[in-house]
């Protein structure tokens, strides 16, 4: 984590806002997945050692925790083991998969439109800022446009996101979707905006 400095972790720590525990729970499954409970144990271990204990086992799934501790996740995860920007989409892609919020969500599936429009909902239930809402859903041509205000954490926040939602998409529509960060707030725009096709 030679790059990665208590400095830079204070800075991230005040970021505005909660997120549920599922999120680190999510993240922890994906390294034991990948790497093996060792391999977890060394994240710990090297966060520890930058004043940023986070033991994932204690956290709870329901509970809210800083937002900047999410990022602080991710990023360590990306720093110690070297995960390119596709690993980290992988990982945004695995914790739908396992995510008791979106299982129950999906039990409730109506129509592509109706269902696209409760996604907002699903933000609200994991973070306690930001505003995630349809833009396009254009079932014929096999589009969905989602624009993400609000939620300006950092950028590999973007690329997990990619991932995340390419993979809920993919359980709305039955299929195969790709997942493109058309607008982005790190790169000059006024929010950030995802756009589906199938």
């Amino acid at each position: 984590m030679a790059n990665f400095e208590k400095s830079e972790i204070e800075k991230l720590l005040k970021i505005p806002g909660e997120v549920r525990g599922v999120v680190f729970k999510t993240d922890a499954e994906f390294i034991l997945k990948e790497k093996g409970e060792e391999e977890l144990k060394k994240l710990e271990s090297e966060l520890e050692k930058k004043s940023c204990p986070i033991k994932y086992s204690n956290l709870q799934s329901m509970n809210f925790y800083p937002i900047g501790l999410r990022v602080v996740s991710l990023l360590a995860i990306k720093n110690i083991f070297g995960f390119d920007d596709e690993k980290i989409k992988e990982m945004g892609s695995f914790a739908p998969k396992i995510s008791l919020i979106i299982k129950f969500f999906m039990q409730y599936f109506l129509s592509l439109e109706k269902t696209v429009k409760e996604l907002s909902k699903i933000w609200k239930e994991h973070y306690t800022v930001g505003d995630l809402q349809s833009v396009t859903v254009d079932e014929k041509n096999k589009i969905i446009i989602l624009r993400l205000e609000g939620a300006d954490f950092d950028p590999i926040f973007c690329c997990y996101l990619t991932g995340y939602m390419r993979e809920v998409m993919s359980m709305v529509v039955g299929g195969k979707v790709s997942c493109q960060e058309t607008k982005c707030t790190f790169q000059g725009d006024m929010c950030h905006e995802y756009s589906f096709t199938w």
